[in-house]
């Protein structure tokens, strides 16, 4: 019996998809239009499996539509791929853009084998992701509620000169402000308890996500991963939620390209420059590796905190660790003494630091290999 493969291409948007198919026996390109409801997707599926036999490979870019997509057509049966939106060959002459257009686009560069498909995570994954998320967004919120409310001070000549803000000392002065104006009182009070809303916030969803860190799922790798400079436990649980499977990468070579830390280039023949970080992939992990670097600038030595977040920790973990404090602590010393920029220099330390944090969840991410007899 004959085996063919459809393939299929959506063109996503929140309210409708442009779907194009070809058909594999006679290669007649199909369109038309499904809403984003669960039913009309199931029939869509239906109708183009009565049509054509055989497996259905679809295909829609990362976006607004999330992995929901993907997992409900896999329930269905088809073998679907998320596809980097980035990283879909365009042509630099072709300045038409539609729906029908972008879909029969990918449908063609799918059936090539041209497109790179995204790593997606399950349902769990991505559950864990949100709630870091959400935490990143309430720090810039509470950001923007100090900015207003400071900002507001200094229009109207209050401004603190005994230290640094908002600290408890800071506090106080704020209750003790006394307004000639109804009016920016009542703006100070309302932006007060923004900022009072915006810590319980963050107060709460630090909770959860050290709940989530001591969770079976998490515990061994942040632990771990805590075991480095730079490295606690809010920092940990966020990388680990996500990539959310360092097993998926075969070298910390590739671990560095997908973090966009490797440096940019733009060679022909003899000719070869090379130039800023491509900063691909994950802007946050990106971020947050940056923010750890910045550690390594100082000699290695365990501090306080530090010797407490490694108690009971595995002597392989710990040494892995003291490697990498010293080794990325040589290499900044090596590259701002030949006068590289202090960015450069740290953005070398960040590089080689994924290849440490690789090694360290590599290990706890492959199975155990049994003892020989």
């Amino acid at each position: 019996m004959k085996t063919s493969i459809t393939h299929v291409a959506m063109d996503t948007h929140k309210k409708q998809h442009q779907v194009a198919w070809v058909h594999p026996d006679t290669g007649e390109i199909q369109e038309f239009t499904v809403a984003n409801t669960v039913r009309e997707i199931e029939r869509m599926v239906k109708k183009i499996r009565k049509q054509a036999a055989g497996e259905i490979h679809v295909c829609y870019e990362a976006g607004v539509c999330g992995f929901v997509l993907q997992r409900l057509l896999e329930k269905r049966g088809c073998v679907c791929q998320v596809i980097a939106p980035s990283l879909v060959p365009t042509k630099p002459g072709d300045r038409v853009k539609t729906d029908r257009r972008d879909a029969k686009k990918l449908l063609g560069l799918f059936a090539a084998g041209q497109l790179t498909p995204v790593h997606p995570p399950d349902a769990m994954e991505e559950a864990d992701r949100e709630l870091t998320r959400c935490r990143e967004c309430a720090e810039i919120d509470r950001k923007r509620a100090r900015q207003r409310l400071h900002s507001l001070l200094v229009r109207h000549g209050y401004i603190y000169q005994d230290g640094s803000l908002w600290t408890g000392k800071h506090a106080a002065w704020l209750q003790a402000l006394v307004f000639d104006q109804p009016r920016v009182r009542t703006v100070f009070e309302e932006y007060r308890s923004e900022l009072e809303h915006c810590g319980q916030r963050l107060e709460s969803l630090d909770k959860q996500l050290a709940q989530l860190a001591t969770s079976e799922r998490y515990r061994e790798a942040v632990a771990a991963l805590r075991c480095f400079r730079g490295i606690d436990t809010l920092t940990a649980i966020t990388l680990l939620t996500e990539i959310y499977s360092f097993g998926r990468f075969s070298s910390p070579r590739a671990l560095m390209a997908y973090l966009g830390v490797t440096p940019s280039e733009h060679s022909s023949g003899e000719s070869r420059r090379t130039g800023g970080i491509t900063k691909t992939g994950n802007r946050r992990v990106r971020r947050l590796l940056t923010e750890s670097g910045w550690h390594y600038r100082h000699p290695p030595r365990v501090s306080k905190a530090l010797k407490s977040r490694r108690q009971d920790q595995p002597a392989w973990a710990i040494d892995l660790a003291d490697r990498a404090a010293l080794r990325l602590y040589k290499r900044y010393k090596h590259l701002t003494e030949r006068g590289k920029p202090l960015p450069q220099a740290i953005m070398a330390v960040v590089r080689e630091l994924a290849g440490f944090l690789w090694a360290m969840l590599h290990r706890l991410q492959l199975p155990a290999v049994p003892a020989s007899p």
